[in-house]
Order: C-alpha cells, then structure tokens, then sequence
C-alpha cells in the first residue's frame, strides 16, 4: 500500500530549538522509502525557507517545497475564491507577507482607505496594536472577507504560554461581530491543499502530530489516517484524559515517530 505523510513540527519533530528523539530517524526513514511527504504547520510568522532552516538547525533534513504553512493555505484560499490580485489588509509577521506578495497581492496596513481592500487576513502578530483592531474592524464591517491564518489561542513560550492568532481573533471578532473563516489545522481548508499537494487519496495518506485538536481532528475529518505521538501537547500521562475531553481517538498512539515506521514496515 501507499503511503504519504502530513507531518506537524512543533511537539512531533522538535521543541523549540531541541529536536525530539527519532525524529530526523523518521524523516530519513521516509525519504530511503520514498514517501511523500509534507511539513505542514500553523505557524503563520515563518516563510518556508525559514520553517525548513529550522528544521535543518535541529538536525532534520527539509527543504522550503516540502513545507506548507497557514500563511500560504491562506493565499490559495484567496486566490480559489477569485480575489486574484489587489490589496490585503495583513495583520502579522514575515511568513504571511511573504505569502501574500509571492501570491500576487499587495498587503497593506491601516492606512488603505475602507473600499479599496479585497478581504482582511489575520495571524499571529506580536506588534498587534489598537490602530491594527480598528482598521481591521472597519474593512470587515465594510464587507471584506476577514481569514484566519491559525485558530491557536495560546503558544508555547520561554517554558509557558503566549497568546496566540487565536487570541487576536477573538478581538476582532466580537468588535466586527464577523466569525473569521479559518484556514489552519483543523480546519478542512489546509487540509485539502496538503492532500492535494502529495497527489494521493485521502486514505492513503498519515496524519501525524501531538495534538489531539488540530492535527488529529484535521487529519481524520478530512478522510486522512491519524497517529497521535505522545511526545508533545500529549503524553503518556495525559492522552487518556485527553481523549476524553476532545472527542478525538486516533487511529494509533505511538509513543516516538520510529515506532509508527516500524508497524508500517
């Protein structure tokens, strides 16, 4: 059987700048088979070639095509539904501004005047500031789309926890009164355009990641198998109790990448 490959990053191949155990074992395991595979994350902040300069950093071999993130899930999305060319309002970092020039378009600040915006695309911003909430509340009101890169309302930070574009959508969307249409895992958007992106069926293709929520949910909503590794958001501890509270029973547990690669021969 085929098999291709959706793989999550942070809590399945690396913490911060520490690769987990197995990990780049894994990846040079799927590259001596020939699977396809992708990097596919929620980080809006990062472009591809820094999210595969990272992975490289750790130890684990990628290169920028091998990578899909929110930030260019969310420029296919407008480009499918025929916002082609023109300004964007962006409110977030280098990885989705990047996307959106290398998408054709033309991302803006608060300073455009309401009517000229095609939509209003929001990520993590950690320079987000008030001026950004009232540009973005008067363009969403005013009719422009309002996309949401990743749902994430909370990151991992220095040891704890830092809002994420979950956060900052939260804001915007009680001031426009608009729910956002979001992109990131789990949403079935990102999803369809990795599976598309590995040219397989859905059932031949893993989802693999440590968080119940996103990777997990995504993957098996969109058709695809799921393993969950324990080396993350979930662990040995605590997968139990998560399960119970989500909802969300993966197809396997494995306790480090390796394991998954060894039942699948």
């Amino acid at each position: 059987m085929r098999h291709g490959f959706l793989l999550d990053l942070d809590g399945t191949l690396y913490h911060g700048d520490r690769p987990i155990p197995y990990a780049a074992e894994f990846i040079r395991w799927l590259r001596e088979k020939g699977y396809p595979f992708l990097y596919v994350t929620n980080n809006s902040s990062r472009t591809p070639e820094q999210v595969a300069a990272h992975l490289i950093k750790t130890g684990i071999e990628a290169k920028p095509e091998e990578v899909l993130t929110s930030s260019q899930a969310a420029v296919m999305y407008l480009q499918e539904t025929g916002a082609r060319n023109g300004r964007v309002l962006y409110i977030g970092e280098e990885g989705l501004r990047t996307a959106l020039k290398d998408g054709g378009f033309e991302p803006v600040t608060e300073d455009a005047p309401v009517g000229t915006v095609a939509a209003v695309v929001q990520g993590i911003d950690r320079a987000f500031h008030y001026g950004k909430l009232l540009a973005a509340v008067r363009y969403i009101r005013g009719g422009a789309p309002y996309i949401l890169t990743n749902p994430d309302h909370l990151l991992p930070w220095n040891g704890g926890l830092m809002p994420g574009a979950g956060s900052i959508a939260a804001s915007i969307e009680r001031a426009s009164e608009t729910p956002p249409i979001v992109i990131g895992k789990p949403s079935p958007i990102i999803m369809r355009y990795a599976v598309a992106k590995l040219g397989l069926a859905p059932g031949e293709i893993w989802t693999v990641g440590d968080n119940l929520n996103t990777d997990i949910r995504g993957g098996a909503d969109a058709g695809c198998r799921t393993a969950l590794v324990l080396t993350g958001l979930a662990n040995a501890a605590n997968v139990d109790e998560q399960m119970a509270r989500t909802g969300v029973r993966p197809e396997r547990i494995c306790t480090h990448l390796m394991e998954l690669a060894e039942s699948l021969g």
